[in-house]
């Protein structure tokens, strides 16, 4: 289950105003959702202990505030994924950190900030069966499924969200609006100007 976002009526903050258009969903809603995501994910595990693995870096706000409300017996490890491409668009995946925990046999949670195009999900999936967990059950804080583009679907949701640049609580653009403590979105000059900067560099 997921919720469907109502439009919100809270201001930006003035420090953050020429950069971020609107708040998408407000650190009021990530908190009421998150609890309700653990208990969840608690109903889906009947009391078995999992391992937690988590996508870096992205999730990192999300994972810290979500598994403070799982009162389940975890273990947590993580994968770094990096996509480098152009601009806005997702290019090639590389993974940075591989998993230290041995997840044999084991149930599976696998923790991301966005399930946006799918590509990364689809590349980390068939990554973890290699190691013969028992299962693997996923989770996302978002969905965006109009960009989808790989047939990958979350078992858990927080929120889905229409196609918007968003950025906030562990969410970047450039490496920078991971500490804002709500999901906003991102005015569409910042990353313009980004991009085309990119371009301008590539072609020099």
């Amino acid at each position: 289950m997921s919720v469907i976002l109502k439009s919100s009526k809270t201001s930006v903050p003035l420090r953050w105003r020429k950069e971020v258009e609107s708040i998408l969903i407000t650190d009021d809603q990530l908190a009421r959702r998150i609890k309700g995501l653990a208990r969840e994910i608690e109903r889906d595990f009947r009391g078995r202990e999992m391992v937690v693995v988590s996508l870096l870096s992205g999730t990192v706000m999300f994972l810290a505030d979500l598994i403070r409300h799982l009162n389940l017996p975890l273990r947590l490890d993580f994968i770094g994924v990096s996509s480098y491409g152009l601009g806005t668009e997702s290019g090639e995946l590389v993974f940075t950190k591989e998993l230290r925990l041995d997840v044999r046999n084991r149930d599976v949670l696998l923790v991301d900030d966005i399930l946006d195009t799918g590509k990364t999900m689809s590349r980390v999936l068939p990554k973890l069966r290699a190691l013969k967990p028992r299962t693997i059950k996923t989770c996302v804080l978002l969905d965006k499924p109009s960009r989808r583009v790989e047939n990958i679907r979350a078992h858990h949701v927080g929120f889905s969200i229409p196609d918007l640049f968003v950025v906030g609580y562990g969410l970047d653009f450039a490496e920078r609006y991971r500490n804002l403590p709500f999901v906003g979105v991102l005015h569409p000059h910042i990353y313009q100007e980004v991009s085309k900067q990119i371009c301008n560099d590539l072609n020099k």
